[in-house]
């Protein structure tokens, strides 16, 4: 007897929809691709417990005629691909034919839909791909779908689904590309009876931007335009001040298609470079339009990957595009800085692009060249400035807090020469006071306050106390580049410390003695921070585990948390970016995380917090630093794995100078 079987139907298909429809969010984004292929301009998605008990969408589309509804639920069934050549220019969002089918083969769903050719409406149910229902029905033109109970029928996938709140995280998530994809169209999202997300369709991008992300978001857009070589973009990127530490709100959509290209982000974040902090990305919601033939879409079975023919256009579009929209937010911003009294680098030559990577050296677009008014040409190339911030003091302490001086403000030229002046003053009145108290001894002992055997006593015994030997005493000797301390140990011993990762050594290990003990900054004004999608689901389910960690965060809502409270030594400025960090990493644990998995929480923290390399710093704070790690045999490594200290000894310093 033979050994291969030819699978039943129902179980061939059970496969087939385990490769489309792997949680509720595939199946929103299957029937949504529908109803924008369908011309529906205002659509309507209504989930519950996370869209695995109810999913409802509905839209004013073309419709299906009546003799069509059956033969839509069967696979490779579709509107879209007649023959083979029609998938060299897919122009759809859909074309498989496999969304129905694979919906219907793992749930409970019910259509009611209205060709615009029709009077009448049709009613038409299906599960487990088996018809139930198929009458004619009162409706407007369009389609409803309701699906209900989803992988009833498969009950070994339901363990694989998150809780319902990530569930619907991951929806809200599909709708938000979606709504920047395609501002035309109206989109209402109903999660548990309540409307999260509502967009106008008015066509205008910056619109739906504003209700995906908000206004924050809105304010630090830059408006991008360009075409080159027969690819155009469009959109908005980030100022680049404004950058964050991970990819997470990067959005390219080619075609009004949501798509993760390694060209395209590749191309913005090099055009980025030496305008954006190092370690931070920039965001963007990035529109491009190439022909259809240029493209494959049909090498994923989500389709949010694909090939082109030809790379190079995308990547010198994407590049030279980013960064003529830069240059012109730079002219902007110089234009409207003119009543101020912050001057900012001067342009002498416009953007070159043959020093450009991957630059089609005999593509030169004529609107590259920066144009500048006549009224200040003479001001910005003939006689270039220096950019120099005016910025307040702070002092750093050796616990990572800051403490603000009464010098309000002073130039970035100024600021080292007033560290030192205020270091003298200090050391001034320390002399002052070993002087007065050399005067007061004297006088004791002119008028024979103390007897020369007790004075002997009393200094003998402070000698006791006090006794340090020459194998532990350490004194300070300076600081190599604002990074490093050097300091002697003993008599023949040289110790370099690095004291940014020292530093950071120290905090991180006082957090963790701090953790669960309600070592926690109440801040006065809560900071709100937007997040995408997926991020904001995967703080909300893990407020609980940072609470452990000194964090009290609030569910604000709409991809919004409210944090109240954070560790006791993160400074308030960096809190955005840190809750980003955390967010990233806790997306990308595959299980619930435990307490030993969060401990890099604390590493994001302790850096932070710790002085940075090129900090002015007083000798004290760095004596202080230098005693912990020779005393502490924890301080070795930063919570990253770099070493912190090394030492070289007299003989080896000996041996560079041919002494020994």
């Amino acid at each position: 007897m033979g050994k291969i079987n030819v699978l039943d139907k129902s179980i061939a298909e059970l496969i087939a929809a385990g490769e489309v429809v792997e949680r509720p969010a595939s199946v929103i984004k299957e029937l949504l691709e529908n109803s924008i292929d369908a011309g529906a301009d205002a659509i309507t998605v209504e989930i519950r417990n996370g869209g695995v008990k109810y999913i409802r969408i509905t839209d004013n589309g073309s419709g299906i005629l009546s003799e069509d509804v059956p033969k839509a639920f069967l696979r490779h069934a579709t509107s879209k691909v007649s023959n083979a050549n029609d998938l060299d220019s897919i122009a759809t969002l859909g074309f498989r034919g496999e969304a129905l089918a694979s919906v219907c083969a793992v749930a409970k769903v019910q259509m009611l839909t209205k060709h615009e050719s029709e009077d009448i409406g049709t009613l038409y149910e299906i599960s487990a791909s088996e018809q139930s229902k198929y009458e004619a029905a009162g409706c407007p033109k369009g389609t409803t779908i309701i699906v209900r109970d989803l992988f009833y029928n498969v009950p070994a996938r339901m363990k694989f689904l998150k809780k319902d709140v990530a569930e619907g995280n991951a929806i809200a998530n599909i709708l938000d590309k979606l709504a920047l994809s395609h501002s035309e169209i109206a989109f209402t999202f109903i999660r548990d009876g309540k409307k999260v997300l509502q967009t106008s369709g008015d066509g205008n991008l910056k619109s739906a931007i504003y209700s995906v992300y908000g206004k924050e978001f809105v304010s630090k857009l830059i408006p991008i335009k360009y075409e080159l070589d027969g690819v155009m973009i469009y959109g908005y990127i980030t100022k680049p001040e404004y950058g964050r530490p991970n990819r997470n709100m990067q959005n390219f959509f080619i075609n009004g298609r949501f798509v993760k290209s390694v060209t395209a982000a590749k191309a913005l974040e090099e055009a980025y470079k030496g305008s954006i902090m190092v370690g931070k990305m920039p965001s963007c919601v990035m529109h491009i339009r190439i022909p259809f033939e240029s493209i494959d879409v049909n090498v994923h079975p989500a389709k949010v990957e694909v090939r082109f023919i030809n790379e190079r256009p995308i990547f010198d579009s994407v590049y030279h595009g980013t960064k003529t929209a830069l240059l012109k937010g730079d002219e902007a911003k110089k234009i409207s800085l003119n009543n101020t009294d912050i001057i900012p680098h001067k342009i002498q030559q416009p953007f070159s692009f043959e020093s450009t990577p991957y630059a089609a050296k005999s593509e030169k677009p004529a609107q590259m060249s920066l144009k500048i008014p006549q009224s200040e040409k003479s001001e910005y190339i003939q006689e270039p400035e220096i950019f120099i911030p005016k910025a307040k003091q702070f002092v750093q302490s050796s616990y990572g807090n800051s403490q603000e001086n009464e010098a309000a403000e002073i130039s970035a030229d100024n600021y080292r020469a007033v560290l030192k002046e205020e270091k003298a003053d200090i050391d001034s009145v320390i002399s002052e006071e070993i002087s007065e108290k050399a005067e007061e001894e004297s006088f004791i002992e002119e008028v024979g306050g103390d007897t020369a055997e007790n004075k002997t006593e009393t200094e003998a015994e402070n000698i006791s106390e006090n006794f340090v030997s020459d194998e532990e005493q350490l004194k300070y000797l300076g600081e190599a580049f604002s990074a490093y301390i050097i300091v002697q140990k003993g008599s023949d011993k040289i110790m370099f410390i690095d004291k940014h990762a020292a530093h950071e050594r120290i905090i991180y290990e006082r957090l963790l003695k701090e953790k669960g003990r309600g070592y926690m900054q109440i801040l006065l004004t809560p900071v709100i921070v937007s997040l995408p999608k997926n991020e904001y689901g995967a703080v909300i389910e893990n407020i609980d585990k940072l609470n452990e960690y000194n964090f009290e965060i609030d569910d604000f809502g709409n991809g919004k948390i409210a944090v109240r409270g954070i560790p006791q030594y993160v400074e308030h400025y960096g809190i955005e970016d840190m809750i980003a960090e955390i967010a990233d990493n806790l997306i990308a644990k595959k299980n619930d995380i435990n307490t030993e998995q969060m401990d890099w929480i604390f590493h994001s923290a302790a850096c932070r917090a710790a002085i940075k390399a090129g900090d002015v710093n007083y000798e004290q704070e760095l004596m202080e630093i230098a005693r912990t790690v020779d005393t502490d045999e924890n301080i070795r490594y930063c919570p990253h794995g770099r070493p912190v200290r090394f030492i070289l000894t007299k003989r080896e310093l000996e041996k560079q100078f041919g002494r020994v």
